[in-house]
């Protein structure tokens, strides 16, 4: 996958985690955003955004520009619990260490 390509497929999931995200209150919107993000996407994949957002973000919506100021750099010192999940996997099995999609909102469950 060339650079030009996987850049485009890391708008494209940012932009679709805050487009969930916008069918939901708007005082949690940005903050869902920046969780979710924290939480399941590797440090690598956080860099890469924040390189994108430091030259423009040209093609992020808004939401996720607004929710960049509370994502955590990868640069950030370790053990503050932030943004950890997605190196060792979520409690719960949750998280690209077990297989979750990296590219899907995270939606709680409901239990019946």
């Amino acid at each position: 996958m060339s650079h030009d390509q996987g850049l485009e497929k890391l708008i494209r999931m940012a932009n679709q985690i805050a487009t969930f995200f916008m069918s939901q209150p708007e005082n949690v919107r940005a903050e869902g955003v920046a969780t979710h993000i924290n939480k399941f996407w590797e440090p690598r994949m956080r860099r890469h955004l924040f390189e994108h957002l430091d030259n423009g973000g040209e093609g992020l919506l808004p939401l996720v520009i607004k929710a960049s100021v509370l994502i955590r750099r990868p640069d950030a010192k370790a053990g503050s619990g932030v943004g950890e999940d997605a190196e060792e996997g979520a409690p719960g099995g949750k998280g690209p260490a077990s297989g979750e999609s990296l590219s899907e909102p995270s939606i709680p469950e409901v239990r019946a």
